[in-house]
């Protein structure tokens, strides 16, 4: 550690000045959002619950499209219940405060090497398949678009199909951006040794 990096770093246990203080502390503002996702992902709990008694009830009745397709719905729920725990737990512990669950059975093993651009590359990850899901019901329901009985438009499924694309094309770059902003940090290390 540099003579520099150790005067800027406050000891352990020596108070903040007042600005620094509420600035830093400002953080906590951020858990009325955190809870708010928690209830967010109650209620797609009950969503869950509700598309799987619609399934169960006709099972015997639906043909085997819709069946796939109510099926499509529940991976589409818990792919966005997926990505509501990425956002809370990553977002908890790299924005506010430390979870501290090394050592816990449960603990996630990407969190032990969680920051702001392995967050964002993984919430880029989940909307890809979120995207994904939801395009392969809207192709699975374009075959009724000859027949003008199906729920989308050929536009709509252009641009369903051209907004995923975009979706994957921002998520590798921003793997690009984050891998040069590392190989640059480890340049800079190197070059400091």
């Amino acid at each position: 550690m540099s003579a520099l990096s150790e005067a800027r770093a406050p000891a352990k246990g020596r108070s903040l000045r007042p600005v620094p203080m509420l600035i830093f502390g400002s953080r906590w503002l951020q858990l009325p959002l955190y809870v708010g996702l928690i209830i967010a992902q109650g209620v797609y709990v009950v969503l869950f619950l509700k598309e799987l008694w619609h399934l169960f009830a006709h099972a015997f009745d639906f043909s085997e499209q819709q069946i796939m397709l109510a099926v499509l719905g529940l991976i589409d729920v818990v792919m966005i219940s997926n990505l509501l725990v990425m956002v809370i737990v990553g977002g908890y512990e790299t924005f506010v405060s430390r979870l501290n669950l090394q050592g816990h059975p449960d603990e996630p093993e990407w969190l032990s090497h969680v920051n702001a651009s392995v967050l964002k590359i993984k919430l880029a990850m989940a909307i890809i398949g979120i995207s994904s899901i939801h395009l392969l019901r809207t192709f699975i329901e374009a075959g009724a678009l000859s027949s003008g009985k199906g729920n989308y438009t050929e536009t709509g499924v252009m641009w369903q199909t051209i907004i995923h694309c975009v979706f994957i094309l921002s998520a590798i770059g921003i793997a690009i951006v984050d891998k040069l902003s590392n190989d640059s940090i480890e340049g800079a290390k190197q070059a400091a040794h």
